[in-house]
């Protein structure tokens, strides 16, 4: 049954993070890997919200299997976020470089602080 949730989770996440990612730089182009940025928050809200949900009690580790580990691990993405910024630095666009860093990593966290909080105003 686990390996199940998970790979229902990540069947859901991988085209989701695909479609996203196409979606998203159509409208705003490549010079800056607003995709990446935006699935990676999507996930970082779904994992808060799901941390906020399973600490009030809410959320049953079946939930944590197949959100947290498949969906969202199929979702976002470390490695296309360091690939892209090394991109960014090498093709000689440094300043996009360190924004996308301190904007993913500030965005991130924002949102799990956010998922949390809504979780728990909601359950507790």
């Amino acid at each position: 049954m686990t390996w199940l949730l998970v790979v229902t989770g990540g069947m859901i996440g991988a085209p989701l993070r695909y479609l996203t990612d196409r979606a998203v730089q159509a409208r705003y182009g490549t010079a800056f890997p607003w995709g990446t940025l935006t699935v990676n928050v999507i996930g970082s809200l779904i994992l808060g919200a799901l941390t906020g949900a399973v600490t009030a009690g809410a959320a049953s580790s079946h939930a944590q299997l197949l959100l947290g580990t498949g969906l969202c691990g199929a979702l976002t993405t470390y490695s296309t976020f360091s690939y892209e910024t090394l991109r960014l630095a090498e093709s000689g666009a440094r300043r996009r470089a360190v924004a996308n860093v301190l904007g993913s990593v500030a965005a991130g966290l924002g949102a799990a602080c956010a998922g949390v909080a809504a979780a728990e105003a909601l359950w507790l």
